[in-house]
């Protein structure tokens, strides 16, 4: 704001509901993490510009006493096999943002379709569901940062981590103004600019490191 000039009116909501917003011109610029979903938002004329900002990963959490013996497992589909076959309780955001399209993804290729008293929908942010989690003693899917946001107060552990598949790429788009005259063009791209400028992808470099010992996002504007 202060080198723009422009005013920033932060809504946060999940990649699903953003890409929404994004078709229905109530949003001038996205910051989201479902890449087939944008690329078919820009596909369909929807955006004028996507650029890679950053990324982190995802992660399975879990009880510490891991009743499905999910952990230490490498490949997440697999370990989401695991659980359902022991119905250990798992708990799903189920609100169609990037981390729900990516537990969805992984079910439809462990060839499952998660139903029954052991599969619970939040229909709630990452926190919220993190917590119902934590006192279900039930598994679920989480981006990092969320959870060693949270970690002090969730009787939940980091099972699975490290597999490429649970890449999380975060890009920014700006919303055509071709298809939505009254979006804000200008401003969208100079926060777009703003987020992949050197020096905004310093700052996420090391942003988290001295809290909690690593960084929760990787810069990837120069890559």
């Amino acid at each position: 704001e202060a080198k723009s000039g422009y005013q920033i009116k932060v809504v946060a909501v999940g990649t699903g509901k953003a890409l929404t917003m994004g078709r229905e011109g109530n949003a001038d610029v996205l910051l989201v993490h479902a890449p087939s979903a944008e690329e078919a938002f820009m596909d369909g004329g929807y955006g004028q510009e996507r650029f890679l900002v950053m990324h982190n990963d995802f992660v399975i959490v879990g009880p510490p006493d891991d009743p499905a013996g999910a952990g230490g497992m490498s490949d997440p589909v697999a370990a989401m096999i695991q659980i359902a076959n022991s119905n250990a309780p798992w708990v799903s955001r189920g609100d169609d943002s990037g981390t729900h399209k990516k537990e969805k993804a992984f079910w439809q290729q462990a060839g499952l379709t998660p139903e029954g008293d052991w599969y619970l929908e939040s229909g709630q942010g990452m926190g919220a569901t993190l917590q119902l989690a934590s006192e279900k003693n039930a598994y679920t899917l989480s981006d990092r940062a969320t959870y060693l946001f949270q970690q002090e107060n969730l009787a939940l552990d980091i099972l699975v981590e490290g597999d490429e598949t649970l890449l999380n790429i975060y890009h920014v788009m700006t919303v055509n103004p071709e298809m939505w005259e009254h979006v804000n063009n200008q401003g969208a791209r100079e926060f777009a600019n703003f987020l992949i400028s050197p020096e905004t992808q310093e700052i996420i470099r090391t942003y988290g490191v001295e809290k909690f010992g690593q960084p929760l996002f990787f810069p990837d504007a120069e890559k």
